[in-house]
């Protein structure tokens, strides 16, 4: 029996999601919420951890505490703790390497730009290049961009196996932390060891003791967070230009009725920018033109769009949960996906309109999808090849089904490191005064995803207002970027709505109570940030009266995130759960036992209100231990 439709106001905060649900509704589209009702009530094992399908003595699925089925052990022995242990081991490797994988991307089209093998790339910022590469241990004298490029591409690829005795960007940790990984024996070795290591580990019949797979899944992370991830951050500025802060505007408004509409979805700047290089050329704007179109309008979803917002201010049309809403509008032409956080309902939905779904990486296929595949020595010509496919795709537009909600909102984006350094005069020292004064009391992260099972947006926005209001200032990555965007918080305008200490600090500056420092993997310059606050303070990262959020979190990666932030000292708040609750070993030592491991744990909190408090609270015990005031 079909469920009844739920109230849209129960499903969503924003008007322009909830026109698009209705008009989803009416074009009898299904959405990723139909299908969340269709799952729901989801599978208690599985939402617990304590099923196994590692190997075909079971599947088996156990109750830890000899209630329900009674079934303790699985056929090999294994009991819950186990069970929920191995579990969450390998769901941390998945993000690691997901992370990282999209960093090798990144490494083979920088040494592509070495070896001369591609015209389509370049190096966009030279100085970068050279202080990465000494950084790097790399003897920049005398060496043209395109040589250094070749061998800081040498190097990083050593960090991808297990060469060297560290990784490159390991002494950007602080010294007490990186004693105390050692201590720990978790200091990461390699950014493909970890993850392969855990899948090792996890076999039957490998590492049976949970807290040991616990503390290597710790091991993971640390390897993506400070390895995968910060390379490709940090590859991603030499390629394709440092962010600096640049305006923007944010949600389906910024579609166009009288254009080509290509939205580049994804996690990869390799195929975006392309994409908008080809968009730009005179020969695409006169086809556009031809075809009755007044120009080319590109704009972005999810981590693909942050890449491009963050360096060219493009425009994002959504973040995940708006994905399909944006071709229910009816005047989206092509969606040009690379990979990661890509629902496969999106090639359905399309085929609703005249929207084309095109793939484009080798590792990301969609049954039903146009693909084109981007290589670093066609890339350029690809990109052209689905600006043209869009363009065609314009001429099928049906007007009377066309629908774009609302108008646009301002932002500003672009604050990497350097710029946000920038802004404080090359040095560190005055956002430490400002946190000594008691005019910031701490830095919140907020970070990640949407998930259909917490209301949408709505933990992202009520979090960021409540710890402005704190004087606490939030940084914010990925999705969370398309929420803040639309509740205004991404102006400097918004600084009317943080306390007092805060708000003169962000008028002073002309900048938001709310800084966009980029995609999912650029959560790694928030680590980086964090070090050097602590290193200028000679203290641990956790010290420091910083905390992180993923409050609508629902990835693989975005555990791996959440897991090298405590791994790094920083108290991590999750809305909801990972499923591994069938567990009280491994739960209390995510919640608790963490704390005297690495100096921080997760705490996990539903309501955005209430998890405001609680880090709020964490925030005044590391002021009051600085001596200073709470």
């Amino acid at each position: 029996m079909a469920k009844d439709k739920r109230p849209l106001e129960e499903l969503t905060l924003w008007d322009d999601a909830r026109q698009m649900i209705d008009k989803a509704r009416r074009d009898g589209v299904e959405t990723v919420w139909d299908r969340l009702d269709q799952q729901t009530p989801h599978c208690a094992f599985c939402e617990k951890g304590l099923t196994c399908n590692k190997c075909v003595m079971g599947p088996c699925r156990i109750s830890a505490n000899g209630n329900g089925n009674g079934k303790k052990r699985g056929v090999c022995g294994a009991d819950g703790d186990l069970i929920v242990a191995r579990n969450f081991g390998r769901f941390v490797a998945g993000g690691a390497a997901a992370h990282s994988d999209h960093g090798r991307d990144l490494l083979e089209t920088l040494e592509a730009v070495g070896q001369g093998t591609t015209k389509d790339y370049a190096v966009r910022d030279e100085e970068k290049l050279a202080r990465i590469a000494a950084e790097a241990g790399i003897d920049c004298a005398g060496k043209d961009a395109t040589r250094i490029a070749a061998e800081l591409a040498d190097r990083f690829y050593e960090d991808f196996g297990c060469r060297k005795g560290r990784l490159a960007f390991l002494p950007r940790v602080p010294a007490k932390r990186r004693e105390l990984w050692a201590k720990l024996g978790v200091t990461p070795r390699g950014i493909d060891r970890e993850p392969v290591e855990m899948l090792h580990r996890t076999h039957m019949g490998v590492d049976s003791d949970p807290t040991s797979i616990c503390l290597h899944a710790a091991r993971v992370a640390l390897a993506d967070g400070w390895g995968g991830s910060m390379i490709a951050t940090e590859v991603s500025d030499i390629l394709f230009g440092t962010p600096r802060p640049v305006s923007s505007k944010v949600n389906l408004g910024v579609l166009k009725k009288d254009q080509v509409n290509i939205l580049v979805h994804g996690h990869s700047p390799i195929v975006s920018e392309m994409v908008l290089a080809a968009a730009r050329e005179p020969e695409m704007l006169a086809r556009a033109k031809a075809a009755g179109a007044s120009g080319i309008n590109i704009a972005g979803l999810c981590c693909t769009g942050n890449e491009v917002l963050m360096r060219q201010g493009i425009p994002m049309a959504g973040n995940h949960l708006m994905t399909e809403l944006a071709i229910v509008t009816g005047a989206v032409e092509a969606v040009v996906a690379d990979y990661q956080c890509i629902m496969p309902s999106l090639v359905g939905v399309a085929a609703c309109y005249h929207t084309r779904f095109i793939s484009t990486s080798d590792k990301a296929h969609f049954s039903g999808a146009e693909h084109v595949e981007f290589h670093f020595d066609t890339a350029r010509a690809q990109g052209r090849k689905v600006v043209e496919m869009a363009i065609e795709a314009f001429a099928k537009r049906d007007p009377g089904r066309v629908l774009i909600p609302g108008e646009p909102v301002e932002i500003m984006s672009g604050f990497s490191n350097e710029a946000i350094l920038g802004a404080l005069g090359g040095t560190p020292k005055p956002l430490l005064d400002a946190v000594a004064s008691g005019a910031v009391r701490g830095v919140a992260g907020i970070v990640g995803c949407n998930n259909p099972k917490l209301k949408h947006d709505h933990c992202h926005v009520t979090l960021a207002r409540e710890l402005i209001k704190r004087d606490v200032l939030v940084v914010i990555t990925g999705c969370a970027t398309v929420a803040m965007g639309k509740a205004g918080l991404l102006t400097p305008s918004a600084a009317e709505q943080a306390g007092p200490g805060l708000s003169a600090v962000c008028k002073s500056l002309g900048i938001p109570p709310v800084l966009h420092m980029g995609s999912c993997v650029d959560n790694s310059r928030i680590l980086h940030l964090c070090a050097v606050l602590a290193d200028a303070l000679g203290a641990d990262i956790a010290d420091l009266p910083v905390v992180a959020s993923a409050p609508e979190w629902y990835s693989e990666k975005a555990a791996t995130i959440g897991l090298y932030a405590v791994a790094s000292g920083i108290h991590t708040h999750l809305g909801l759960p990972p499923n591994i609750l069938g567990s009280e070993l491994v739960t209390g030592l995510a919640l608790e036992g963490l704390k005297n491991v690495v100096g921080a744990a997760f705490l996990v909190e539903p309501d955005p209100v209430a998890a405001a408090e609680k880090l709020d609270a964490i925030i005044a015990d590391k002021r009051r231990a600085l001596g200073l005031k709470a």
